[in-house]
């Protein structure tokens, strides 16, 4: 359904993502994972349209999506690492312009909006402005708008920051519910626990290109983890967490 060949960006000089490269089929929910600076954030940003690559290409359903970036939006529910969202509109007032920019017919939408509202408990503030929204409330916001119109691809990048315990579960379970609709879910996150728990395959990032992509399980068996935690870290990561935790005791412990 969704296909990234080569996907290459560069800033000046400095290469941020290098020849990433995957396949996203219906049902699956592939988790990206890397360490700060790793090229998440632009890869996302190139595969919603919102960034152009310096080489390489978006394919939706086989066309690239340079060729109709509004038909291919129409198919696509983000939601982006950060709330930006418009602080005096209400909830319910940014939730019925999102869902008239995407055609939904005015009764439809209202009641859309507000039973999405009342099951994510933000029904009773859907008349604030969300400049008063905790950042909790924003990202539920923002989860509802990426779902109005039923969206065939979805793009989540850390979409559980600020979700409090309930909230994330909820969500957490509907990503999973999606996949099984036969939905495509692009996952971005820095919490292994929760990748590991709904996350059908990887695609593991360093330095802006691909160390590793497949299964989750397949991923797992390869380089001999039994936890997502072990393998990330087997694949990526530098330190030794156990010594710098020493270090920063004996540091702090110093006289």
């Amino acid at each position: 359904m969704l296909q990234a060949i080569e996907l290459t960006k560069h800033y000046a000089s400095i290469p941020a993502v290098q020849d990433v490269t995957f396949e996203l089929k219906g049902g699956q929910i592939l988790g990206c994972l890397g360490p700060n600076g790793s090229g998440k954030s632009t890869t996302v940003k190139m595969l919603t349209g919102l960034l152009e690559p310096s080489r390489g290409r978006v394919l939706y359903r086989g066309e690239d999506i340079r060729r109709d970036l509004v038909g291919y939006r129409r198919r696509l529910g983000y939601v982006p690492e950060e709330p930006n969202l418009y602080p005096y509109l209400s909830g319910r007032e940014y939730l019925e312009m999102v869902g008239i920019l995407r055609g939904i017919s005015q009764p439809q939408l209202g009641k859309r909006v507000d039973s999405l509202l009342a099951l994510l408990s933000l029904y009773p503030s859907r008349h604030s402005a969300m400049a008063s929204y905790s950042k909790g409330m924003r990202q539920r916001v923002l989860l509802i708008a990426s779902l109005l119109d039923d969206p065939e691809v979805l793009i989540l990048d850390e979409p559980l920051s600020g979700l409090d315990v309930s909230s994330a579960l909820v969500l957490k379970t509907l990503i999973r519910a999606l996949g099984q609709q036969g939905k495509a879910v692009f996952y971005c996150s820095h919490v292994l626990e929760v990748v590991e728990r709904v996350c059908s395959h990887l695609l593991i990032l360093r330095q802006g290109a691909v160390i590793a992509s497949g299964s989750t399980d397949d991923i797992q068996k390869r380089v001999g983890h039994s936890s997502l935690e072990g393998t990330f870290h087997h694949l990526v990561e530098d330190v030794d967490p156990n010594k710098v935790t020493r270090d920063i005791i004996d540091v702090i412990r110093a006289a």
